[in-house]
C-alpha cells in the first residue's frame, strides 16, 4: 500500500495551516481524480473518491478494484467544503459513500453535476432532484464564489442524453485571479483545445492512465496526450491524476513527465495527500 504524504489529522492540520496564509491557491491531490482547492478560505472539492466502495463491490468478481494508495481522509471530517463536483456517474467520480458523509457534514454545500445526470445523481445520493447545480457544455454558473463552466468530455466518446446534453463534463473554475481546468475522465477530441484556449488556464488537472481494452473500462488521456493538451491550451502548470488508485487501471507518470519536459510544459506530480501552492 502506498502511504499518503499526509493523512487524517496531519492532512486536516495542513489544510488549517494553509487557511492562515493570505496569498495563493492551495491544491491537494486526494487520489484518483479527487482534488481539494482552497483559496481565501473557500474550498472546492473536485470529484472526490474517499471510500472503499469499489473495492468492496468488485471484490469477488473478475474485475477486482485492489486499492493501491491509502485513503487521505474520512469525508465526514471535511466539514468546511463549499462545493463539490461530479464530472460523471462512474462511482470513483460520484461515490455515495463519499458524498453522503460530505452532505451531512456540510448542510450548505453545493453539488455541481452534468445536468444530463440529475435524476441519476439524486437517486444514488438519495437527495431531492432540485438540490444539485446542473451544467452542460458551454453553460456556466457562479457557485459559492467560484464561476464554473461546463466543458464536454469524451470518455471515450462524447455521449448525450435525449435532450442533447453532455453526460460527461470537465469543469473550468474561475476565482480571483485563478483559472483551473479539471477534465474529469476524458480523451482528446477535435475542438477540445479550442474550447479551453479562451480561458487562459493557470492549472490543468488531467488523467494519465490511458486506454487499454483489456481493462474493460473506459479510458483516459495517455501521459503524453495530457502533456500535449496542457501545452496546446497554454496551461501554466499541469498536474496528473487518475493513477495509483486501483492496480488494474493505473499508469506510471514517466511518459507524462518525459513529454512535458520535451515540450517545455511546466508540471507538478503530486503524491496523495500532498499540498502544492501557487503564488
Amino acid at each position: 500500500m502506498i502511504e499518503s504524504v499526509l493523512r487524517d489529522d496531519a492532512f486536516l492540520a495542513d489544510v488549517a495551516a494553509a487557511r492562515r496564509e493570505t496569498r495563493g491557491l492551495h491544491l491537494w491531490w486526494l487520489g484518483q481524480s479527487g482534488f481539494l482547492i482552497q483559496w481565501q478560505g473557500r474550498h472546492a472539492l473536485l470529484d472526490p473518491y474517499l471510500s472503499d466502495s469499489l473495492t468492496k463491490k468488485y471484490e469477488h468478481t473478475g474485475k477486482p478494484h485492489v486499492r493501491m494508495t491509502a485513503r487521505v481522509v474520512d469525508p465526514a471530517r471535511l466539514d468546511f467544503i463549499d462545493l463539490v463536483t461530479s464530472s460523471h456517474n462512474h462511482t470513483d467520480h460520484l461515490d455515495a459513500e463519499t458524498l453522503g458523509p460530505l452532505l451531512r457534514a456540510n448542510p450548505d454545500m453545493k453539488i455541481v453535476i452534468p445536468e444530463a445526470n440529475r435524476a441519476f445523481v439524486a437517486e444514488r445520493l438519495q437527495i431531492d432532484t432540485a438540490i444539485p447545480v446542473g451544467l452542460d457544455d458551454g453553460a456556466s454558473a457562479t457557485v459559492k464564489g467560484f464561476k464554473i463552466h461546463g466543458i464536454a468530455a469524451a470518455h471515450e466518446q462524447l455521449e448525450f442524453d435525449g435532450q442533447g446534453r453532455s453526460k460527461f463534463l470537465g469543469y473550468v473554475l474561475q476565482f480571483g485571479p485563478w483559472t483551473v481546468y479539471h477534465s474529469g475522465d476524458a480523451v482528446p477530441y477535435e475542438g477540445l483545445a479550442g474550447k479551453l484556449k479562451r480561458f487562459d488556464v493557470d492549472l490543468a488537472l488531467l488523467p494519465i492512465n490511458g486506454r487499454n481494452p483489456e481493462r474493460r473500462v473506459a479510458g483516459n488521456f495517455t501521459g503524453a496526450e495530457a502533456a500535449r493538451l496542457a501545452a496546446g491550451i497554454g496551461a501554466r502548470t499541469v498536474v496528473p491524476c487518475h493513477f495509483e488508485m486501483f492496480e488494474f487501471n493505473t499508469a506510471s507518470p514517466d511518459e507524462f513527465i518525459a513529454e512535458c519536459e520535451r515540450l517545455g510544459q511546466r508540471f507538478r506530480v503530486l503524491r496523495a495527500g500532498e499540498r502544492w501552492t501557487a503564488i
